[in-house]
């Protein structure tokens, strides 16, 4: 059975998550994970970087040091599958993206994590910059991950919605059986505004549980003006990033509500979260919808969306056999698998791209 590794680090900017898998016919099977956060100096750097700060002898020396932790983390989930590293097909890795500017005469977007490094260091063949080729086809090259939800995660006869609150927040719409087509992107900022407010005001990296925002209260006009952002009014495709959403944003809008408090500030972000996901939810009376990424472990964001959306059943991915924490590294495990067989990994109808297309580049080991 042939085993792949996925590697994915997102907008939340904490760390990386490795995960070994196989594909037996239409289910996932893990067969090792591991996890690495990232050192508080260095998060502080990519921070930086992303919003514009820095040279480019910063790039340079965050491409190295990024790929070097993506290959640690991918030999330490091979060393604890007990296996060597010729068992292991191919090795998918998001990369840690810095910006994502899909809009303009000049879209891009910008990944770091030298691959060359991760296929030296490990003597496994990796596949990354997954984003560009749906880019250049005229897609947003995000999200990528509804193919996989797509492929794994619908069903014959009900509609699904899979939540993914990492950084940005974005849905894959899976409705029941083939007459419909799928349909994803990202609504806006998951726990990417929340982290930035919570560690500028506190010093902790985030909300654990949202406790903090429970402290305070929704400020409406706040949470209006925020939620007046062109963004959320935007048709699909799209997708979005911390080039948009970052402290900045949050300053400003700050500085024009000068007497909403700091802890208010947090749980009206906590609720821009949640209203920009339920205003964007597709009409469908009878969906599930299933979250993952890292906003699940947030008590009070996932018992106000369900708030928000109800009567809508929402429970996690786990009630599908696959933890939350694992779902975007096995999905890029999996694009890794579709390129190495020559398949496309992404959905037009989703991106916007003109057409499917294999996506990511090949460094052989």
């Amino acid at each position: 059975m042939s085993k792949w590794l996925g590697l994915m680090s997102g907008t939340s900017m904490d760390g990386i998550d490795a995960v070994l898998v196989s594909f037996p016919g239409d289910r996932v099977q893990i067969h090792a994970t591991h996890s690495i956060s990232y050192p508080e100096d260095i998060r502080h750097r990519l921070t930086q970087l992303s919003q514009n700060q820095g040279t480019p002898d910063e790039l340079g020396e965050l491409d190295h040091i990024v790929g070097s932790l993506f290959a640690e983390a991918a030999t330490l989930t091979i060393d604890k599958a007990g296996i060597t590293s010729s068992e292991v097909s191919a090795i998918g890795s998001h990369g840690q993206t810095l910006r994502h500017q899909p809009r303009g005469n000049t879209p891009f977007s910008l990944q770091i994590g030298d691959p060359n490094l991760i296929a030296e260091r490990t003597g496994i063949t990796t596949v990354a910059d997954f984003r560009r080729r749906d880019m250049s086809a005229g897609g947003q090259g995000a999200p990528l991950v509804p193919a996989f939800h797509k492929t794994f995660f619908g069903s014959a006869t009900e509609d699904r919605c899979i939540l993914n609150l990492g950084g940005i927040a974005n849905i894959s719409w899976l409705p029941a059986g083939r007459h419909r087509p799928v349909t994803g992107f990202d609504t806006g900022p998951a726990n990417a505004l929340m982290d930035a407010w919570c560690q500028y005001q506190t010093g902790r990296p985030y909300d654990k549980d949202g406790r903090w925002a429970a402290e305070g209260m929704v400020h409406q006009e706040l949470l209006e003006d925020m939620l007046s952002d062109a963004y959320f009014m935007r048709p699909p495709p799209k997708s979005t990033g911390k080039e948009k959403f970052n402290l900045e944003w949050v300053k400003t809008l700050s500085r024009r509500h000068p007497a909403v408090s700091d802890v208010d500030m947090q749980r009206t972000l906590l609720e821009l979260t949640v209203a920009s996901v339920a205003r964007q939810l597709p009409p469908s009376p009878d969906m599930t919808i299933f979250t993952c990424g890292g906003g699940t472990r947030n008590t009070l964001l996932m018992q106000e969306l369900k708030r928000a959306c109800s009567p809508l059943t929402i429970t996690s991915t786990a009630d599908l056999g696959l933890d939350p924490q694992w779902v975007e590294p096995v999905a890029f495990g999996w694009l890794a698998k579709q390129t190495m067989e020559k398949h496309p990994g992404n959905l037009p109808e989703v991106t916007g791209a003109s057409g499917e297309r294999i996506l990511g580049a090949v460094y052989f080991a």
